[in-house]
């Protein structure tokens, strides 16, 4: 056994003995198909926290000839599976961890000549060859022309390069250069698995790693359900633990991987199950910084679909032109795609938009906005609990105050229509989300409700209803008339309607607020 030939199992020992382990091993199952079958060079992609690296560990620890692994798979589930036996420990396995590397060096180069040594000298030991030169292709050669040797390469955060040298296109060059000369077309390549979170690099108008299936947050085919938990993965997981399914779906859930398929990130629904609360777990492993970073780009007028997105909207992206590093920006699209694989985003490939896909994830774009100063957006964030408290209160004055503050000075939310004015409503109560699910133009009653807020737990359910250039009574007339209460009646015992109206010519709001009992 060896550090990057042929590893230990010990690191994938520790994960499956953690008091919260997921079992995702028929991912091997799917590799082997993968490699045997389509293709042995696969790239997965995917943002941080959602188990990268885990996999990385489990299939070194199941093909890698360095360790005995039978007592650690045979309760899992690959260990039923047909082809089970044939490779457990039988491979060859080259693990680099591409991050370990770059943090012990200054510069790619010396990076690549590190790794380069480090891999070779192990080769050195274990076949009993010597290489007059320090490239590492030549020696994988070398070895295969005597041995009929193949090797399993696992590369674990193979993108680091192009967060930690983001400017340097010569560095990023060079370093996919060498990718390629070590992997494609090569007799000795058993199977590349690679993670990161970023696609592979594009440079000009190909890849030099254009050998590799990509499975990304964009595509996760065939790989959908191992892009993160399942959503029966964590029901289960709530049942075991009494924690409540429904907020934790609010909280953690979104990632639409394909009709069928929604993910969940593990660090954040492992975080909650073992602290027993829900709270932001996964963004608070990188600065919201980070995000308004991006944001305030402003490339196109981004900060208007910003607001759009946390008013609950999706929006269009397209994701073809993205040069998947994050610095090569030409248009919002390429910020919108690129948030879609850092995780900020969701995305909807039937009809190739975006959204924000929970709750974690909204309140970093709301720090980020808060910070940024955003004018009556700000505001508005910055009121949203306060005006919740009022609406609670019946403060019929105080709720219309907030509103007009709230009232948003961005060129497509423009104040000229009822939807406009809802959009500004659903930033204006983004607090709510805290105790409310928000549903906006629900089906009920003989209608549409412009918002409904439907209570977690022992707070009043509300139906907002919005109008223009019209009285607030209107609005609740209007909800009365069209029955919009009738799909609510479990929360009939204290159920709030609420008016609000903006006249165009004084520029006021109005607010009514009545009590269904």
């Amino acid at each position: 056994m060896g550090i990057y030939l042929n590893p230990t199992n010990q690191i994938f020992k520790e994960a499956v003995n953690k008091e919260i382990y997921v079992d995702k091993s028929l991912l091997i199952d799917h590799i082997d198909y993968l490699k045997e079958k389509v293709n042995k060079y696969i790239c997965v992609s995917r943002p941080r926290r959602f188990g990268k690296s885990t996999d990385a560990n489990m299939l070194v620890a199941y093909y890698s000839k360095g360790c005995d692994s039978a007592s650690l798979f045979e309760h899992l589930k690959i260990s039923q599976t047909k082809h089970y036996a044939e490779n457990l420990n039988k491979h060859h396995v080259i693990f680099m961890n591409m991050q370990n590397f770059l943090s012990m060096s200054h510069t790619l180069d010396e990076m690549l000549e590190l790794m380069s040594e480090e891999i070779i000298d192990e080769l050195e030991t274990y076949f009993h060859f010597s290489s007059r030169r320090p490239i590492l292709s030549l020696m994988l050669s070398k070895v295969y022309e005597n041995t009929n040797e193949q090797f399993i390469f696992i590369i674990d955060e193979w993108d680091c390069i192009f967060r930690e040298y983001k400017t340097d296109k010569e560095a990023q060059n060079r370093y996919l250069d060498f990718l390629r000369s070590l992997l494609k077309d090569q007799p000795y390549v058993n199977l590349a698995y690679m993670t990161g979170i970023l696609p592979i690099k594009k440079y000009g108008t190909h890849s030099a790693l254009n050998m590799f299936k990509e499975v990304s947050m964009l595509n996760a085919t065939p790989l959908e359900s191992f892009m993160g938990f399942t959503e029966q993965e964590v029901r289960d997981l709530c049942l075991k633990y009494d924690m409540d399914y429904h907020e934790m779906e609010q909280w953690y859930d979104g990632y639409q991987m394909s009709r069928d398929i929604s993910v969940y990130n593990h660090r954040s629904v492992v975080s909650a199950l073992i602290d027993r609360k829900y709270e932001n777990y996964w963004t608070s492993t990188e600065t919201y910084e980070a995000l308004r970073v991006y944001i305030d780009m402003n490339f196109d007028g981004l900060r208007d679909n910003i607001i759009q997105l946390l008013s609950g909207e999706s929006i269009s992206v397209n994701t073809s032109k993205f040069q998947n590093d994050m610095t090569t920006f030409k248009s919002k699209d390429d910020v919108l795609t690129l948030l879609i694989h850092l995780g900020y985003l969701g995305y909807h490939a039937s009809d190739h938009t975006c959204y924000i896909p929970n709750k974690e994830v909204s309140t970093s774009f709301i720090n980020s906005i808060e910070d940024s100063n955003w004018k009556e957006t700000t505001k508005a964030l910055l009121n949203s609990r306060a005006l919740l408290e009022a609406t609670w209160r019946k403060d019929e004055e105080a709720v219309a105050k907030y509103v007009e503050e709230a009232h948003l000075d961005t060129s497509i939310l423009t104040y000229n229509n009822e939807n406009a004015l809802s959009y500004t409503l659903a930033i204006a109560y983004i607090y709510a989300r805290n105790h409310y699910t928000m549903m906006r133009e629900m089906p009920t009653g003989k209608g549409f409700a412009d918002i409904v807020l439907i209570p977690y737990r022992d707070k009043p359910a509300m139906i907002i209803e919005l109008k223009w250039n019209r009285e607030a009574k209107t609005a609740i007339d209007q909800i009365k008339e069209k029955q919009y209460p009738k799909g609510l009646e479990k929360y009939q015992d204290q159920l709030l309607l609420v008016g609000i109206c903006y006249d165009k010519q004084t520029k006021k709001h109005t607010c009514t607020i009545e009590t269904i009992y």
